[in-house]
């Protein structure tokens, strides 16, 4: 079987764009398991090398399968996993971690010096089956959908990027409103903030922000977010502010909306370096700034899972488009357009 072929998108060459291919099923070593694919989720990351910007240029070697949210069924096992079954119905940590570099080795695997990511440094999952270490396999219950088990990896960045912070009955607010930033909000409503505020220039995911649980919704294209949030909170700012946008603008906005001793959590990827008001934004306002990367290893899959199951989140709204993975061009030129939710693609 693992001598066979499968269907996958390729990065084929450094270009834009990506093609169908048919290519060797992986091959599993001794740690590691073999998935076959049930739904597959498109990511930010995933448009950035298919557009094949110059983040991905630098990063990405083609030709190579990409993608890194998914679901799926375990076909097969390495000779010395026995933490894993074939048959169990899984999704995957994308972070594949050294285990022996310090923060590794005092509990912080998350911000691993040598992290490869799937999708990103290894084959991915836009294909029929993708291989991933044995450690970092995470079991979906039975009954959950393959299409929201997929997307349980970029919740996890929305739910790290809110929950790092206590926000009950406070305001919080929401700068960037792609999946995961809509994500956020439904984190943030859930985790009890009084007031949700979604900033973007995208009506179409303002009005999906709504849906997920948003209190206010602000166009930046027609109304000051400044002015609105100092309304809003009796002139005091966000008590929390999510930067999820990567725009150097929204990020100055963002440290000017909030509050004095307020938290500015950034999970945003700016393209280029950008330039802070420190002494005034930052120093004199007493604010607690926090990059987020990817997720704590295992202690936000844990969350993730207990919100899902419970139905303290329904993200049913965030899935807007499915398509057969043949079909993966319609996808991706939903998400470069931004009239979309999450795109999922199914083998």
């Amino acid at each position: 079987m693992q001598n066979g072929k499968m269907k996958a998108v390729m990065k084929k060459h450094g270009a834009f764009g990506a093609v169908l291919a048919e290519v060797p099923i992986p091959e599993i070593d001794k740690h590691e398991v073999l998935i076959k694919v049930k739904a597959a989720s498109i990511c930010g990351t995933d448009v950035h090398i298919y557009n094949w910007d110059q983040w991905a240029r630098q990063r990405i070697k083609a030709p190579c399968v990409f993608g890194h949210e998914f679901s799926g069924i375990v076909e097969a096992v390495g000779e010395n996993v026995s933490s894993v079954k074939i048959g169990e119905y899984v999704s995957a940590e994308t972070h594949i971690v050294c285990g022996t570099c310090i923060p590794c080795l005092t509990g912080k695997p998350h911000v691993c010096k040598n992290t490869a990511i799937i999708g990103v440094d290894t084959a991915g999952c836009f294909a029929e089956y993708v291989k991933v270490p044995a450690e970092n396999i995470w079991r979906n219950p039975a009954d959950m959908d393959p299409a929201i088990a997929s997307i349980q990896e970029p919740l996890g960045n929305a739910v790290h990027t809110v929950l790092e912070s206590q926000n009950a009955g406070g305001t919080t607010a929401i700068i960037g409103c792609g999946p995961i930033g809509l994500m956020a909000v439904a984190v943030a409503k859930a985790a009890g903030a009084a007031q949700v505020v979604a900033i973007d220039k995208n009506e179409y995911r303002l009005a999906l922000a709504k849906q997920m649980g948003a209190t206010s919704t602000v166009s930046v294209e027609k109304e000051d977010p400044l002015k609105i949030v100092s309304a809003l909170t009796g002139g005091e700012g966000a008590d929390l502010v999510c930067e999820m946008s990567g725009h150097p603008s929204a990020i100055a906005q963002g440290l000017a909306m909030a509050a004095n001793g307020g938290r500015f959590h950034i999970l945003s990827l700016p393209e280029h370096p950008v330039t802070i008001d420190l002494t005034n934004k930052v120093v004199f306002k007493g604010l607690t700034i926090q990059g987020i990367t990817g997720r704590k290893m295992f202690t936000t899959w844990r969350q993730v899972s207990q919100l899902l199951r419970t139905n303290t989140l329904d993200l049913s709204p965030i899935i807007t488009h499915q398509f057969p993975l043949e079909e993966f061009e319609k996808g991706f030129e939903l998400m470069r357009s931004g009239q979309c939710g999450k795109v999922i693609l199914i083998p």
